[in-house]
Formats: structure tokens, sequence, C-alpha cells
């Protein structure tokens, strides 16, 4: 019995191992004739027709744009005519002896634009005219196997056909020239699969369409699901090959699948095997998902049941360095860019972008809008119905796709509209982008105004598919917290999308490898050209974040109850981490800025189903109140942080009461001349100018401080009535009186042994900028800044979003948003200060606030160059420091401030109550410890 269970096993084990060895040979291979992305190319032979490096034969590395590797000429979409270079390629491979009696298929995955191919000194076939799609040709009877043979390709950047250059080339975008994703060849048996189309529903329902070529009468389909890891799901289900057709459907019900969703991304495998008599004959592996999108007239668009709000934004495919040739390393970067910022979808602006980023969205959860080019203008409808059979055919079996855009913004062509449908096993819904198309409404760019209408008389689904312009540092999240409040309020809404995720910038090598964005057409984005994070991307991570905390300050009764929404589409918050920490601030006098942890801990679990709302309890401890500062933490099911906020645990007052007080020192000293008073006190000199009634400069031990023409009413004038000063008992008080339109108070007090103390007060009537005090500071005297406060980057009024509590610490830039990338921006508004170290070069001062959401300027940013930009620069103080009570908004690209809602209008002080203000200025933190 042992020999025989012995031999047994044996025949088991040899038979395993020809059946899988059989199953390598008849799945497809795949040959790379260039290299698969933009750090894995092959160099082809290359001749550029006109240009830089024009008119000799040399190298080029493929895929690549060629003007990124030094031929051609750089050109931006919506300009004069190109010269439209073409560029010639020739690449050498030998074909394997195996390949013969197989069928070859020669594969390009983009090319800009018309492409001309010939195998061996033959046309492959038609010139392919469209730059961003995949196009193959059948060159079974041009290679010859076991020997060399010549591939050549000659691209033409501006198409002969006048529909798909303005469709693809005259538009708001780089255009580039070239092979620019990989070429490959595909070789598949005598008798094979072309492709499959699978539609696989949320209750379970599974149904694929098999294309055949060259499939004999008596072959059958054997289909069996699995998971990624292997694991059947079911049993194979079969059928035979319809041969007439060339199409074979199968179809089956299966219980107990996960659904694929934006939060739970569960994908699964379909492998599919074509078998005749002989066995098997080849066998094709699909991923997808089980997932269902209805789009519900009068309703909204629902995916698996559930109802959906599109956090999205818009994304070009770019690298700086690349232009369009890309990486499966920069999908993955982008999709987790998009999902740390908690959107949940992605529009294709405006073309459809790499396999691998769809496949990446697949993994980690985008719902995507793919999209057929037309950027405000359309193919014509021959080359279009070429043009949406390879987009639907190549992106078919994506379960993050859930809608198809023919064109953008008047660039559909409505003769192409039902042709998605040809080729779309799922019969997803078609729109329009700017258009109301067939109950949607997606306009882009609105205002306000615009979206609170359609929430009263809209019939249509809303979902913008571009709005918040990011053109500079506006737009984007500035307004944003108006919107989608308004927007979640729509019977009708689907959501949005922001435009857009990234600035175009390319590195010019013809220009010093300095950063070109086109003036200002390119920096619009969210992020840099490398992914450099502006402001905006940690205050759309707030606003979206799918728990929702309102609370921006911790009243006196607070308990460590924090009352919770529950935003997800999808989940439970019963899945999601809470964790708490406490923290004690740093000083202003210390190097290290990072905060001292006390105590941490997890919140008890909170079940909660999505659109609820409910109470998470911290469990703090009793001594909570000794920490300065609390910060809670939220993770998702898959270990993603999705927003830490914080709040300060005290006043202002009671953080800087220790900096305020110090034991006795000498006496004051006040000396008078022409025009000035002088007031020492522990050994710093501040002066006085007498005609104005202001500050003129403080001279401490380690130098000069500059601080001078203040304080001031920022944005309003005033006049010196009369200058008072005074001692009184072992202190000496300044207090000039002012008149002019409205009330304004200044006192200065000097005690010895401590800061400076400056109280202040105004009114003002009317809409206002800005309110608060100025002085100035002449910007080449400093270098950097340190605070507590809200940070590290700047904040506009309809913006304060994102920006946690703490202390924070950057060095002088003169970064101009979009223009450089040195984030975050040293100038501009700043938020929550409680105190402010201003380093300059001759000696440091630190200013205590005594006054909660107080704003600080620091200096005012440059104006951006270019145009659209009268929105995006908006109004400070004249002076160059500021402390503030209320700062101005920013606008977006296409609107002004007023428009975006009420967080972007003028500031109004109620009932013209005087606002009251404290500050304590101390100069003597020349040195820190």
């Amino acid at each position: 019995m042992y020999i025989v269970r012995r031999a047994c096993a044996l025949i088991v084990i040899l038979f395993t191992m020809n059946l899988q060895a059989q199953q390598k040979t008849v799945q497809t291979e795949q040959y790379y004739l260039s290299g698969t992305d933009k750090d894995h190319t092959v160099l082809w032979d290359f001749f550029c027709t006109k240009g830089r490096n024009a008119g000799k034969w040399t190298t080029i590395p493929v895929p690549s744009n060629w003007e990124l590797q030094g031929f051609g000429e750089y050109t931006y979409g919506r300009g004069p005519k190109k010269i439209g270079e073409q560029g010639l390629y020739k690449y050498t491979f030998t074909a394997s002896k195996a390949w013969k009696g197989k069928n070859i298929f020669l594969v390009f995955e983009g090319s800009m634009t018309d492409t001309e191919v010939k195998v061996n000194g033959k046309l492959a076939g038609p010139v392919h005219q469209g730059g961003f799609y995949q196009f193959r040709y059948d060159v079974t009877s041009l290679i010859k196997p076991g020997a060399a043979n010549v591939l050549e390709v000659k691209v033409s950047k501006v198409s002969a056909d006048q529909s798909v250059y303005r469709a693809e080339s005259d538009g708001d975008f780089w255009a580039f020239g070239g092979i620019y994703r990989p070429v490959y060849l595909e070789i598949k048996p005598s008798s094979y699969i072309e492709r499959v189309a699978i539609d696989a529903k949320a209750d379970g329902t599974f149904r694929v369409d098999v294309f055949t070529g060259n499939v004999s009468p008596g072959s059958a389909m054997d289909v069996q699901i699995q998971q990624l890891n292997g694991d059947k799901v079911g049993s194979i289900f079969s059928t035979s090959v319809n041969t007439a057709e060339g199409r074979t459907s199968l179809s089956q019900a299966f219980s107990s699948i996960r659904t694929w969703t934006p939060e739970f991304p569960n994908l699964y495998e379909a492998v599919i095997s074509l078998r005749d008599k002989s066995g098997l004959i080849h066998t094709v592996h699909q991923r997808f998902g089980f997932r269902t999108v209805e789009v519900r007239r009068h309703d909204g668009i629902y995916v698996n049941g559930n109802k959906v709000l599109f956090k999205g934004v818009n994304r070009h495919s770019f690298w700086p360095e690349s232009g369009r040739t890309l990486s499966k390393a920069i999908s993955i970067e982008d999709v987790n860019l998009m999902k740390d910022m908690n959107m949940n979808a992605v529009r294709m602006s405006h073309y459809p972008p790499d396999q691998h980023f769809l496949d990446v969205c697949d993994s980690l959860g985008l719902f995507v809008l793919d999209e057929l080019t037309g950027w405000q203008a359309r193919y014509d409808t021959e080359p279009g119905r070429k043009l949406v059979r390879e987009l639907v055919v190549r992106d078919v079996n994506h379960p993050s796709i859930v809608l198809w855009a023919n064109g953008n913004e008047g660039g559909w062509n409505t003769a192409l509209d039902d042709d998605f449908s040809k080729y779309d096993i799922q019969q997803r819904f078609v729109y329009h982008p700017w258009e109301k198309f067939r109950g949607t409404d997606t306009k882009h760019y609105p205002d306000y105004n615009y979206v609170t209408n359609s929430v009263l008389y809209g019939n249509e689904i809303y979902f913008p598919t571009e709005f918040m312009h990011g053109l500079y540092d506006g737009g984007h999240a500035a307004g944003l917290d108006d919107f989608w409040n308004a927007m979640m309020a729509h019977p009708f809404g689907a959501g949005g999308f922001l435009w857009a995720l990234l600035d175009e910038g390319v590195v010019r090598h013809d220009k010093g490898d300095s950063i070109d964005t086109n003036s200002n057409s390119g920096p619009d984005g969210i992020v840099g050209p490398y992914r450099e994070k502006e402001g905006s991307y940690f205050a759309v991570k707030e606003i979206w974040s799918p728990v929702y905390i309102a609370k921006r300050s911790l009243p006196e009764t607070f308990d460590g109850r924090l009352e919770v929404e529950n935003r997800y589409i999808y989940a439970n918050l019963n899945q999601c981490t809470f964790q708490w920490k406490l923290m004690s601030a740093t000083s202003p006098f210390l190097k290290n800025i990072t905060a001292t942890v006390n105590a941490t801990g997890t919140a008890k679990q909170l079940n909660l189903e999505p659109k609820a709302k409910g109470i998470l309890e911290l469990s703090l401890p009793a001594d909570w109140r000794n920490s300065d500062i609390l910060s809670l933490t939220a993770i998702d099911p898959h270990q993603r942080e999705i927003y830490t906020w914080s709040w300060p645990i005290h006043s202002p007052v009671e953080i800087n009461a220790e900096y305020l007080t110090s034991a006795s020192a000498a006496a004051i000293q006040v000396s008078e001349s022409t025009g000035s008073l002088v007031i020492a006190s522990d050994g710093i000199q501040y002066f006085f100018d007498t005609s104005t009634g202001y500050l003129s400069k403080v001279v401490t031990p380690a130098g000069v401080v500059p601080l001078s023409n203040g304080p001031v009413q920022a944005g309003v004038a005033h006049r010196l009535k009369q200058f008072n000063h005074r001692k009184e008992g072992d202190t000496y008080i300044i207090e000039p009186v002012y008149e002019g339109e409205s009330t304004f108070m200044v006192k200065w007090t000097f005690s010895s042994g401590k800061p400076a103390r400056l109280d202040y007060g105004y009114s003002q009537k009317g809409e206002a900028d800005f309110m608060g005090i100025s002085f100035q500071l002449p910007e080449e005297n400093i270098t950097g800044m340190k605070w507590l406060g809200r940070g590290p980057y700047r904040v506009w009024k309809n913006r304060t979003q994102g920006m946690p509590f703490g202390v924070w610490e950057k060095k002088y830039n003169n970064t101009v948003t979009g223009e450089s990338w040195n984030y975050p921006e040293f100038k501009g508004y700043h938020a929550g200060i409680y105190w402010v170290q201003v380093q300059t070069k001759s000696a440091p001062f630190t200013v205590y606030i005594a006054n909660e959401n107080i704003f600080f300027q620091m200096l005012k940013p440059l104006r951006p160059k270019g145009a659209y930009n009268e929105f995006t620069n908006p109004p400070f103080p004249e002076g160059d420091i500021s402390f503030l009570q209320a700062i101005a908004p920013i606008g977006t690209k296409f609107q002004n401030a007023k428009v975006m809602g009420p967080q972007s209008q003028k500031n109004i002080m109620m009932n013209y109550t005087p606002i009251q203000g404290t500050l304590w200025f101390d100069f003597k933190t020349s040195v820190e410890k």
C-alpha cells in the first residue's frame, strides 16, 4: 500500500506540474520593445525634423516626450500655430523562434499624436490619430521569428486631422510629442482570447463577455472567480464558445461577496480559459470588483445602493522632468495624496490616464470619471468613434470607473454619446462636463449664489466637474467650507471636483533647468510639480474629513466628550480608531520647538453609522488641564490618518503668564529731545516720535530693532491730537490721543523687569478688508519667525482650516505660490497666535498676546505675475507686521472673493462695539537658550 500511495502521489505531482507548465505557456506573453516607464527606458534611434537638435540621427529613450529629451519645441496649447515637428524612430529586435505559428500584436499605449508604424519596411496598418489612447496592430504576418526585425515609427506632433489637433493640442495644457507610453508585443496562441468585458454587480451577479479569435467550433470557455491571493470563490462555470459572433457570454451568481467601494476597495480576479478537445488553449486573468452604479434622475448617483458625494479633484498626467511619461510609483504617490486629503474621487482631465493609474485607483480606492479628450473642441465623428472604442475597450473592467465623460467644456460630439454603450457591458452613464445634460448639471466654476439657487430650484443631479479654481494660493479650500455645506444640502447633490491636483511646471533644459509653468497657466494645483503641498492641501483634508468635528475651541465645561458626525458613505465609525494626546508647549526661548507629550490614550469605540451624529468619549486623565494642547487623531479602517484636530487648553493670558513676570530691575529712565521721547528700561531703549505718537525704534544690547511707525489702526487714518506721557508709581505711561474717522486708543506701559505692555482699542464703521493694528519693520531685516498658534501655513479669512495648534518656526522666504515652491510660504496671515518671536538680523523680539483669535501678519506677499491674478492678490495692511482681529479672504482665478460665500465677505464690526487688545513686547530674547 505504501508503494501504491507513493506512486499515486507522484502521478498527482507530475500531473500538477504538467498542468502548471501548460498554463504558463497558454497565457499571453508580453515582450517589451520599449522600457516600462520614465525610470526604465530603452534607447531607440531617433531623428527630429524641426526645433532643437533637429536634422540628425541620434538616440532617444522610449518611452518619453521628446521635448524633455532636448528635441523639438516646448509648446503650450491655446497659442499660435506651432512648428509641428515630426519624430522618426527605429528599433531593431530579435523575435523568438517560439513565436512561429502564434498571433503577434504590436501595442502602443500612447503616442502623441499621428503615428505611422512599419515592421520590416511594411505598414502595420493605417496611421493612428489620437494621442492619449492605446492602439494595436496585428503584425503576425510581418514578424520574422528567429530573426532580426526592424520597427520604424513616424510620429507627427500636430495631427493631420484638424479635429484631433483642436481636441488634443490646442487646449489649456502642455502639448508634448513622442512615444510617451510603453510599446510591446503581445504573443498569443493561434486560437486566442482577444479581450474580456466584465459586469459584476453588488448583489453578486457576474457576467463576462469574452471576445475570441480564430476559434474552432466545439471549443469551450471556463471561468473561475478567485480572490487576489488565489483562494477560489465558487466553482468553475463553463459554456460553449460562440464562434459565429466571436463573443461568448457567461454569467453566474455568487453569495457572500465583498463589494468594491473607495472606502473598502475589495477586488477579485477572473481566470478565463479557452479550451478544446486537446486541452487548454489560452488563459487570461482579469481583476474586477463587485459594484453597481446607478444614476437616478431627480435624485443622485448611487454606488451599491448608497448615495455618493464625490469629494474629487481633476488630475493631469504629468511630471516636471518627463512630461506625460510617468510610472506606477507616481500613480501610487498621486492616489495617496488624494486619499490623504480625504478625497474619494478623481476626474481624468482631459484624457484617459496610464493603465497603472487606474489599477491604483482600483486597489487603493477612488471613484474615477474617465474622459474622452476634447478641450473646448470636439473630435469629428469618424476619428471620435475609433477613439471611444479604444477608450472603453481598454478601461471597461476597472471598478473604479463609475462615469464616462464625452469631451470637456463644449468639446463633446453628441454623435458619440451612445457609442460608449456599444463597448461597455456595464452601460455606465455618459455626461458632458460643464453642461446640463441628461438630468445632470456639471457647471464649471459656479459662484456661491449659483450653488444656493441650485439647492433651491435645481432639478438636475448637481456635481460641478470643475470648481474652486486653484490659481496660485486662491481657490481650492478658500471658500470650500461654505460651498461644501451648501452642496451637502442639495437634494440632488453628488459632490464635485476641484481644479486641480498639481501645478504643471516643466523643467526647461533650454532655460537653465528652470521650471516653466507657461506664465500662470500651469500653477493650478493643490500641490506643486514635485507634489509640494500648499496650505489648501491641509484645509481640504479637514473640510472633507469623513469624521466631522465642528468644535473650534474647548469650553470651560469641557469634559472629554466631543460631538462627531459620520460623513462616510459606507463605513461605521466603530471601524475607526481615535487616539488623543496631551502636550505642553515649548518656550519661545528654546531652540527645540517639539512639544512635550504628557499623556496619550485611545477613545472609547463609537458605533456610528454613516450620516449619523454621536458623542466620542476621550476618557482623559483627571489632570488633563495641566497640559497646554489636546490633539485627537482619527485613523481609518486601513490605518490611514483621517485628520488630527488640536485645541489649546488654556487662554493666551494663562499660557503667557510665566513670561510676563520677573524680578524687579533698575528704575525706568525718561529723556526728551526735539521730536523724540526715550524710555530706558532694563537695558532696552524705546524711542517715540512725539509728532506722531508712534514707536520709532528700539535699541537693545544686541542691536537696533527698526520697529517703527506704529501702532496704527490698520487701514484707517488718524491724526495725533496730543502726545501724553506720565509716571505713575513704578511705571511710565505713554498715551497719545488720536482723532480721525473712528475711535483709536493707544496706551504703552513700562514697568521695570517686565515686557513693555501695549493696550489698544478701536472702532470701525462700514466694511473692512482687515481690522487691527500695524507696525513697520523693514523686510530686509527679518530672517524668520517662531510662534505658538496655528500653523505652519498662512491662512485667509475663508481658509482657516487645516492648521493644527502648536509651536512652529520657519525661515524667511519670498515664495509666490505656484511660481516657486518653498512651502510653507513665509509671508501672510497666521491664525490663533498666542505669542510670536520675530527673528531679525539685529536682535529677535517676542510679542505675547492677551486675546484669543488673533491673526498675525508677517509682511506682504509679492503680487503674482501673469493674467487672472486680480482675485488671488488679497489686500494687506500697509504695515509690515500686524496684529489683527479680522483678515481678508482670497478669491479664485475666475471669481472675486465677494461671490464665494459667507466666509468670503469683507469684515463688519458688530454694533460698532470697540475692540480692545493687549500685547507685551519683550526685547530681551536676543540669545535663545
